[in-house]
This record gives structure tokens, sequence and C-alpha cells, in this order.
């Protein structure tokens, strides 16, 4: 069943070698088990999503670069997130000013092709019906 998800959320990417923090600011000033509770719309890199560590696609140009320069040795470089629309598909039954709330089974995609994947929602109490 899926779970709310709040801030302090755990996230990986599927190109990503750390996981990285969903950041829920309190705009929506709704709480779930304590934290802000997210909405599908909390996806802004360096405001909602945090960098991954280190990013090994050769698909993102710095790391692209950065392996070119290296002669073809796979050369990773940091793992800032391209992403540039909301989490897919969120809970459509239960909003949050009118957003559908975010679950644990959403998925979003950067633009080099990862996928970020929720591992763990910040709380386990707030089950979505």
């Amino acid at each position: 069943m899926p779970i709310q998800v709040v801030n302090t959320a755990m996230l990986q990417c599927s190109f990503g070698v750390a996981p990285s923090t969903l950041m829920v600011t309190p705009e929506n000033r709704v709480l779930s088990g304590f934290q802000p509770a997210a909405t599908i719309m909390d996806f802004i890199p360096m405001k909602n999503i945090m960098p991954f560590g280190m990013c090994i696609t050769p698909s993102n140009p710095m790391v692209a670069a950065a392996t070119a320069a290296a002669l073809g040795v796979l050369t990773p470089q940091p793992c800032i997130p391209v992403v540039v629309s909301p989490w897919k598909p969120g809970a459509p039954t239960v909003l949050i000013g009118g957003i559908p709330a975010l679950d644990n089974i959403s998925t979003n995609q950067c633009m080099w092709g990862g996928v970020i994947m929720i591992t763990s929602p910040g709380q386990f109490t707030e089950m979505i019906p």
C-alpha cells in the first residue's frame, strides 16, 4: 500500500552513486507524521531534490566531457539532477492544496536518463488509500 512521502524522504537516482534527501518546504502547511507533506510538485532541483553524489552516465555532458578528456575512461562527475516535470503518478485521490500528494511508488526522470525513486518515504505511519 502506498505511503505518503514527507520531508527527509530518501531518494536514489539510477545513475547516481549516493542517496539523496527530498526537501519539502512548508508552503502547503500540511504535516504528515510531524513533517511537511510532499506533493508531486516537489521536484525542483537543488530546492527539493538534492545531488546524488557522483553521476556515472555518459549522457550527462559533464561526465561525457570528463570521460573524453580521460581518453575514454569513465570519469564520474557531480550528480546534480536535471528534473523538469512533476513526480508521476502521485496519489490523485489525496490532494494537498489542490495538488496530488506524493506517494512512495512515484518516480521522476532526470534529463540525463536516470530514474529517481523514493527508497524511504520519511515516515511509516500515513498510508494512502
